[in-house]
């Protein structure tokens, strides 16, 4: 819709890059290439399943060094864990949330939309962006009467510690703890295991409610 209101002969090259090389170049509109890119991007860049999960381990590799980046372990698979379930971020390596903006994001913690919504007067003058990251690494969720309620459960099995995890409103475990062979090869009893996490959208071939508005 942007470039519509440019009102010049508009063309675009829109690439789409899979596992590090070129898979498709598309030529024309803006308009028209970008639907092209994205088609083929659907085919290439998103894992359908065919049902929700209720534990999912989601393991960030190395090139996400804390939490700001590593959380798109998170948000790139929550369409696919269940109503009430558990994503782990599976993380030994990371010691921080943030280096830029951790003191904020601690001050503030992870929450759902809705409980920033409710009290936007509260919180109206935090840097938006902080606060998306914050919405996006809790999920969705309601906030209702002064008590907040996330979908799912969301806990790192990080080198932070337990009590600031407790502080920023997510969950906890010693990653010392878990022996990931136990998770794979076990999506029929509802574990699914990511090896790499952060890159591939997970979705559901048959979108939840929750996830259609």
């Amino acid at each position: 819709r942007a470039a519509a209101m440019v009102g010049v002969p508009k063309l675009a090259f829109c690439m789409v890059v899979h596992e590090g090389k070129l898979a498709g170049l598309y030529a024309g509109t803006p308009e028209a290439a970008w639907s092209k890119a994205a088609d083929l991007s659907d085919q290439l860049h998103i894992v359908y399943k065919d049902r929700p999960f209720r534990t999912v381990l989601s393991c960030a590799p190395p090139m996400y060094d804390e939490i700001w980046v590593g959380g798109k372990c998170m948000y790139k698979l929550e369409p696919v864990v269940a109503d009430g379930g558990e994503l782990i971020i599976y993380a030994p390596h990371i010691r921080e949330i943030s280096l830029t903006h951790g003191e904020r994001i601690q001050r503030i913690g992870y929450h759902t939309r809705d409980y920033f919504l409710g009290q936007w007067e509260q919180f109206k003058d935090e840097p938006w962006g902080i606060l998306a990251h914050s919405t996006h690494v809790r999920g969705i969720g309601t906030y209702a009467n002064g008590v907040e309620k996330p979908r799912i459960l969301v806990t790192l099995a990080t080198q932070i510690p337990a009590e600031v995890c407790r502080a920023i409103n997510l969950g906890y475990r010693d990653p010392a703890s878990i022996n990931v062979a136990d998770y794979q090869g076990r999506e029929d009893e509802g574990i699914l295991y990511v090896p790499k996490a952060g890159e591939m959208l997970y979705r559901l071939k048959d979108s939840p409610e929750w996830a259609r508005g």
